[in-house]
């Protein structure tokens, strides 16, 4: 069935996400979802002005709730070789950069009594030993987790299933006995009992996306979102969102993504004033969230794209242009899929008043994940939409030229080159 509704998408010139109704896929991502991700961590969060972030994490949850966030994404939680913790280490040792196991425990705890989910970074892509190439302890698996070919010429396992990553050892995904059940048992019996209940994958184009599909399934998060951050260009975006497509099916639809196409368009109609890009020939929005609203995971910036604690720090590889963050959120923020605000442009930018006030705008409006929009201009200096909630309808313009939906609408918030609209 599935692979006669994508030939018959092919030859009708379209690209598209084919819907498994027999996977299991997360709460959130199963359609309308009213979930508000925060990234509750930026890029120099582990250095040493910044000494406990988890503490700093548990003194704001009563104001992350306040906000409007219903989700919040840790960084990676296990002992790393890098402050970051993107080079995983001893997998069942939660102490790290970002404070003791204590420390995580009571800040994910702080979290839930607020009515905020916490959502665990998982790094399996790769593993560093603990004193060499791929001694790996905590737990201890063998060179044969190691796939044939690792710069360590140590691995003794298969061909990697993805794309190499030179800075840790690629792990063979194929070993059923150590690497799956490995990464199933730590999900389950050091990650679930911190309180966790969603999953976010990293670098998922290091490894098959079916073996994400499994660890997700083992866990059963409620919320699961991979990092298929494909080659970008702007002349051949179908090509973009066809790949993080093609990576959500090979899951089995156990697992959403995000939304990077929309990210490289706002970059392009924020810097350039292309807004016209942001509406595909099909008169949809020209994101993944055109395609599957419901698994598309919506962001600005984050802690590799963007700045961290003020605009030029952090890592900046692919940033939004720091003067319009705000048009980025006033897109996000009132459109389908489920929207990430990221950490320091909430505490460390000043902007948690205009953020706030379009998440009440989303809020009030009833916008969901899969909320129906229909775009009213497109074009150079200017992008406006009129997006059907559940209660009422929301319009919105970004962009420096003018536009106003007309009479009968209440304006709810507004700053520089963006405006929201309630009906």
């Amino acid at each position: 069935m599935k692979k006669h509704i994508l030939a018959a998408a092919l030859a009708a010139g379209t690209f598209a996400a084919v819907p498994n109704a027999s996977a299991a896929t997360p709460t959130q991502q199963a359609g309308a979802s009213k979930a508000i991700l925060l990234q509750g961590f930026h890029w120099q969060s582990a250095s040493a002005t910044n000494p406990n972030w988890y503490n700093r994490l548990r003194g704001n949850a009563t104001d992350l709730a306040a906000l409007g966030i219903t989700h919040v994404w840790f960084p990676p939680s296990s002992d790393s070789a890098a402050p970051e913790g993107y080079l995983p280490r001893r997998l069942d040792v939660l102490d790290s950069s970002y404070g003791t196991s204590g420390d995580l425990y009571e800040a994910v705890r702080a979290l839930k009594e607020q009515g905020i989910q916490s959502i665990a970074d998982i790094v399996v892509n790769h593993r560093v030993g603990t004193k060499g190439w791929a001694d790996f302890t905590n737990p201890t698996w063998s060179t044969y987790t190691v796939v044939n070919g690792d710069e360590c010429n140590c691995g003794m396992g298969s061909g990697d299933t993805g794309t190499g990553f030179s800075a840790g050892r690629d792990l063979d995904h194929t070993n059923v006995g150590e690497t799956q059940n490995g990464i199933k048992h730590w999900l389950n019996y050091t990650i679930k009992p911190v309180g966790f209940t969603g999953l976010r994958f990293d670098y998922v184009r290091g490894f098959g996306a079916g073996y994400a599909g499994q660890y997700a399934n083992a866990f059963a998060p409620d919320f699961c979102v991979g990092e298929v951050w494909p080659d970008f260009d702007l002349n051949n975006l179908n090509a973009n969102r066809q790949m993080i497509m093609d990576w959500i099916n090979g899951t089995g639809n156990a697992c959403g993504a995000f939304d990077f196409t929309t990210k490289g368009i706002l970059n392009d109609a924020l810097a350039n004033g292309n807004y016209w890009r942001l509406k595909a020939t099909d008169g949809k929005p020209q994101g993944t969230i055109g395609w599957w609203p419901a698994m598309s995971v919506t962001f600005v910036d984050n802690h590799d794209t963007g700045p961290a604690a003020s605009c030029g720090s952090g890592q900046n590889l692919w940033a939004a242009p720091c003067g319009s963050v705000m048009q980025g959120y006033a897109y996000i923020l009132t459109h389908p899929g489920i929207p990430t605000v990221f950490y320091p442009h909430v505490y460390d930018w000043g902007l948690k008043a205009q953020i706030g006030a379009l998440i009440n705008a989303r809020k009030a409006a009833g916008v969901t994940s899969t909320s129906p929009v229909a775009i009213q201009q497109a074009t150079q200096g200017l992008y406006a939409a009129i997006v059907t909630g559940g209660t009422r309808q929301l319009a919105m313009k970004i962009g420096p030229n003018s536009w106003s939906p007309g009479s009968g609408w209440t304006l709810q918030t507004s700053g520089t080159n963006y405006a929201v609209w309630i009906k």
